[in-house]
């Protein structure tokens, strides 16, 4: 990974991203293939009851994106420092992390999940079909963690390709499944749920016995499965700012819900459903160029090459946001065709739908410079400032979502989002612009300090 010529940078850069794009846009196929199986054949109800259902999925992957960002980009920073003992330490910890998280997320699953429902205004049938995901998600958990940490792990094994290998396996299995439980067995969104954990399962196990095989470039024994207190520490600190950002989706999705049910009705929520299954695959783009970037800026911040973290930060933005561009550009010129993927019958789920890609999404661009930006800083060890990007923008989001509604209704709603969007990246530009030429000056200071 050291980088001898100028322009190298650039082509380990893609080296990293674009089979990292690939791994996301395939993993993103449990959620959008879930959706289209689930919007054709189940309806308006089903789409709002996955809906009110994702913030407790988004939290579970929160947790696994938490600590497979964490132990990654340690794992990285300690190889950047030739220190292959402490690599494989951090590792081992953050594989004991997963497997100790588990008993708790399903203990809090279990205890509130009806509770969650309701809060987000779900009636009826679609807190039904909501409690159907849920419940299966209480038992597969351990699979959901795992399958969201085990492709940040093996890129920071140095096995980009493979992790790419592994999620395009699981989403053509998540695509069988969804067709043989909801289609041909018609069991709704348990069947869904039952198809992406069983895929889920088969990554997880994959990947991690990926670690004890002779391929590993940090290969493990049982014998290395000693938890490191103050390493857990390390990982929650380096990985929380990623926790946020999951979770952020998940309280917004959640607040969205809530105040779309208030304001309009459960049908609404199914549009809402239907931009959130869209939007995925813009976001899966953007966190696949932020995290093909990270074990780059780890390494070379680790080895003090800062010329490298500069122009590494420089790519990653540019092609996050020109992407975004683009893609709203698409929305905006075919806004019936993306919605009819997912259903093409329901005039009036499809009219808010419109709506919603109109009022909600423009500034989507924005997001991926957020999403750069936090990886940049994540990949650097400054959790801080990750955490500001992250924090800020619910901190942020809140009031317009308070405020908006009361004055616009429904359409309120849409436009809070993009609103808050812009004031923070203004913030954030200013803050990445002076931290960048601060470290530009300074000699980088003990990275893992």
């Amino acid at each position: 990974m050291v980088i001898g010529m100028q322009t190298s940078i650039y082509r380990q850069f893609w080296k990293y991203t674009v089979p990292t794009i690939v791994a996301m846009l395939v993993s993103g196929l449990y959620q959008v293939v879930d959706g289209i199986f689930i919007g054709r054949y189940v309806g308006a109800d089903g789409l709002a009851g996955i809906n009110i259902a994702w913030p407790v999925i988004g939290t579970i992957l929160a947790i696994g994106m938490m600590i497979g960002v964490g132990t990654g980009a340690l794992i990285s920073i300690h190889q950047g420092q030739k220190d292959s003992i402490g690599a494989k330490q951090v590792l081992a910890t953050g594989l004991l992390m997963l497997l100790v998280s588990v008993p708790m997320v399903s203990g809090l699953l279990a205890f509130f999940s009806d509770d969650f429902l309701r809060w987000q205004g779900a009636q009826g049938r679609v807190f039904e079909l909501g409690l159907q995901y849920i419940n299966v998600l209480i038992g597969s958990c351990i699979f959901s963690l795992g399958s969201i940490a085990a492709p940040f792990l093996l890129r920071n094994d140095h096995s980009p390709k493979l992790a790419t290998y592994l999620m395009v396996l699981g989403a053509i299995l998540n695509i069988v499944f969804d067709y043989v439980f909801i289609v041909c067995l018609g069991w709704e969104l348990t069947g869904a749920a039952i198809a992406t954990g069983g895929a889920q399962m088969i990554v997880t196990i994959l990947g991690v016995g990926y670690f004890f095989s002779q391929q590993a470039t940090l290969n493990l024994c049982v014998s290395d499965f000693k938890i490191k207190l103050f390493l857990v520490l390390k990982i929650i600190n380096t990985g929380l700012a990623s926790f946020f950002m999951y979770a952020y989706g998940a309280i917004m999705v959640a607040i969205h819900n809530g105040l779309l049910a208030l304001y309009g009705d459960q049908m609404i929520i199914g549009a809402y459903a239907i931009l959130g299954y869209i939007v995925t695959v813009y976001y899966l783009i953007a966190e696949g160029t932020a995290n093909g970037m990270q074990p780059l800026v780890s390494f070379n911040h680790g080895a003090c090459h800062q010329p490298n973290v500069r122009k590494l930060l420089k790519v990653a933005t540019i092609s996050a946001v020109l992407i975004g561009f683009l893609f709203v550009c698409l929305l905006n010129l075919f806004p019936k065709e993306f919605v009819s993927i997912f259903n093409n019958t329901d005039e009036e789920l499809i009219k808010n739908a419109i709506l919603g890609i109109r009022l909600h999404l423009f500034a989507l661009a924005l997001d991926g410079f957020l999403v750069v930006a936090a990886a940049y800083y994540q990949a650097i060890n400054k959790s801080g400032k990750a955490m500001f990007v992250i924090v800020g923008n619910i901190l942020i989001q809140l009031p317009f979502l308070y405020l908006m509604p009361k004055l616009m209704g429904v359409k309120g709603i849409w436009i809070a989002y993009p609103m808050s969007n812009v004031a923070l990246s203004i913030m954030v530009v200013f803050m990445l612009i002076k931290d960048v030429r601060r470290y530009q000056i300074e000699k980088p200071q003990q990275v893992l300090a």
